[in-house]
Formats: structure tokens, sequence, C-alpha cells
């Protein structure tokens, strides 16, 4: 195991977010989150950095591109003990990021908005999010994927008994997690896009 140095919020659930965060702050982690979280962060005195100042590009295309960069999941999916890859990173001046806390709108929620469009469905997509939960999950031999707001007691716990560490079968059992959020989020706007008509050009 090591030691948790940086993580990424990105939530829409911000239920059990600032307790998290906050012990995150104790423990040293530097905290990099997109804007609706930070905002939240802020507010509740917990310094966090936004993703644009991380990455060195502002949220582009109302805000349709903002995690979606190199030292993002270059930081996420690097093999820490591959020497071929730790020179690569320190080639770029980019760093590890060793979790990611990122929970995604329901689409339930979306389709449930009164009048709301296909289009206007499909243009709340988050692809960021299910992006970064992914890259997370596969390297979870590294990383940590948060994706249920449920889970943040028992990680706050390893964090506080092992002084900023996540043990490998709690992340193991998390990159499940995490796919599986991924895999049903993608299910449900299919099954979605299959129940309504096309949108005419």
């Amino acid at each position: 195991m090591s030691k948790i140095e940086r993580a990424i919020l990105s939530c829409h659930d911000k239920k059990g977010l600032v307790e998290l965060a906050g012990l995150l702050t104790e423990l040293g982690v530097e905290i990099i989150s997109t804007s609706g979280t930070l905002s939240v962060l802020q507010a509740a005195g917990i310094p966090a950095q936004s993703i644009a100042d991380f990455t060195g590009v502002p949220e582009l295309l109302n805000g349709r591109v903002k995690s979606l960069h190199p030292k993002v999941h270059a930081g996420l999916l690097g093999v820490r003990d591959s020497k071929l890859h730790v020179e690569q990173i320190q080639a770029h001046d980019m760093k590890w990021i060793d979790m990611v806390v990122v929970n995604l709108q329901p689409v339930s929620e979306l389709i449930a908005r009164p009048g709301i469009s296909a289009d206007e469905v499909i243009d709340q997509v988050d692809i960021g999010g299910v992006a970064m939960l992914r890259s997370a999950a596969k390297n979870h031999r590294y990383v940590t994927a948060v994706v249920n707001p449920q889970r943040y007691p028992q990680v706050m716990h390893e964090l506080r008994a092992h002084e900023g560490l996540v043990s490998f079968a709690t992340r193991f059992r998390l990159a499940q997690e995490a796919f599986r959020a991924t895999a049903d989020y993608d299910a449900a706007l299919a099954q979605y896009l299959m129940s309504v008509a096309p949108a005419e050009q």
C-alpha cells in the first residue's frame, strides 16, 4: 500500500463529502475538484484546487470538457513501479492521483425532469466522471475509486487506522463497484434512448 497524497473529488451527491474531504485534508492529501464540488468544499473551509488549475486548461465547451486531460488520466493510470511510467510522468511534469471520489447523477433523475427532451438528457450525460472512475478502477492496484457515498465511512476508517492508506482488498471491492456503476449508467441511458423517438435534425 502507498499513502494517498492526491485525490480528485467530483460528486453529484454531496452527502458525506465535507466529512471525507475534511479527513483527507487532515491527512495532508491534496484535493482537486470540479466546479460544483469545489464550491461546496470552499464554503466548508476545505482547501481544494480546481481541476482547471491542476491541468492548466480551463473548462471548455460549456463544461463538456473538464477532466478529459492527460494530466488526469496519466496520473490515474500510471503503474507506480514501472520505471518507464515514472520517467514519463516526471518528463511531462505530471503527478500521481491516488484517489477518485466520483458519483454520477442517476439517469432516472434526468429523465424524470418535466418536459425534458432526449437531446437535453444526452447533453447532461457524464463523460469525464465515468472516464475517471474507469481509469481509477482499472488501476486499483494503486488507486482508490469511490463511487458510493455509503462507502465513505469504511474508507475513512481505513484512512484513520492506516494513516492515509487504503488496503488492496478494499480497493478491489471499490473497483468492482465502480465498474458496476458505470455499466449501470450506460445501460440506463441505452434503455432510455431505445424508448424514445429519434430527434429530427
